[in-house]
């Protein structure tokens, strides 16, 4: 079972707080828990490109982070090959808690299984700290797609094999998974059309040069509430309290399919355990702040607590044997 923590009724803050309150900081050195460690600023390199997902919300993440640890969180941008490019340079970092790397699904449970030679071990050589967000799926499609349903979508699929476009942000990203599953559960013949990642992959599908994009919620969500995209399902197993009213895929047409992804902060292998402690400290109080839930909700997604840095690890290790099944499922390569 996966342990994390959703966000939650005043009740379950408290609770929180009370076990924040309890953790072991007699057993963080002196000098540690005196503030001597951060002492300069530490670099948060992002892997996806801005305007992503993973960009847009760990930017939200990290300015309360700044405030929490004292220190700037300083943010660098390394986007390329599906992410694995920034997270390989975080891979190789010393790991004094001086770089983190905003981990996704993409780059630790789906990349092992799309590139031949991955240049890093989603598990051995990283430190988890926390999950930050769960991420549902949003399947959109322009307004002109004369379909309102899953099983409309399906239908018309069907009736045009070959002539609806799908776009993703990338060969192996998310979007192009979660699109791929679908197509596959459906058993409809689409065009799947990679763009350089999800702001253009989007955009594409308000311009009507792609039908639809099954990509995480964040990205298209102001374009759904202004009417330019028009949303008929999320991928996860429940709807989501963003857009209540939008059904999941399995309830809308689609039985089985359950595609949901994960966002969270980690450090190279071998981070000293002091310093994972204040940083996961510090991220279950930034993600229990109400400010940062509004500012999430405004990007349509939920804060999500880990448990402990241990049950993160555990989630990590069991999303790759999941995604490892929907990919082969899938038939996908990054190359």
């Amino acid at each position: 079972m996966h342990q994390y923590t959703r966000q939650f009724p005043h009740g379950a803050m408290l609770v929180l707080g009370a076990a924040i309150a309890a953790l072991p900081l007699a057993s963080v050195p002196d000098a540690l828990a005196q503030g001597a460690w951060p002492n300069r600023p530490i670099r948060l390199v992002l892997p996806n490109a801005p305007g992503s997902s993973n960009d847009v919300l760990s930017r939200i993440v990290a300015a309360r982070m700044s405030e929490a640890l004292g220190q700037q969180m300083v943010l660098d941008n390394r986007a390329g090959a599906g992410g694995t490019l920034g997270v390989e340079i975080a891979a190789r970092a010393t790991p004094d808690g001086y770089t983190l790397v905003a981990a996704s699904s993409a780059t630790h449970s789906i990349a092992p299984f799309v590139y031949k030679r991955l240049p890093y071990d989603p598990v051995k050589d990283f430190t988890p700290v926390s999950l930050f967000v769960l991420t549902q799926n949003l399947l959109a499609v322009n307004p002109s797609v004369p379909a309102k349903s899953v099983a409309e979508l399906i239908a018309l699929a069907r009736s045009r094999p070959g002539q609806l476009n799908m776009a993703s942000a990338g060969n192996a990203s998310t979007s192009h998974i979660a699109g791929a599953l679908f197509a596959s559960l459906a058993g409809v013949n689409v065009v799947h059309v990679p763009y350089k990642g999800a702001g253009p992959s989007i955009a594409s599908v308000v311009a009507g040069e792609s039908q639809f994009v099954f990509t995480p919620i964040a990205g298209p969500i102001g374009q759904v509430r202004s009417g330019k995209l028009r949303a008929l399902a999320v991928g996860g197993r429940e709807r989501t309290p963003i857009l209540p009213d939008v059904p999941t895929a399995a309830e809308s047409g689609l039985p089985g399919y359950d595609f949901t992804g994960w966002n969270g902060f980690m450090g190279p292998a071998g981070m000293p355990r002091p310093v994972v402690d204040r940083l996961f400290v510090a991220m279950n109080k930034v993600l229990s702040s109400p400010e940062l839930r509004e500012q999430f909700a405004l990007q349509g997604a939920e804060p999500s607590i880990s448990k402990t840095p241990e049950a993160f690890a555990a989630h990590v290790r069991d999303e790759v044997a999941r995604y490892g099944k929907l990919v082969r499922a899938a038939g996908i390569q990054a190359e």
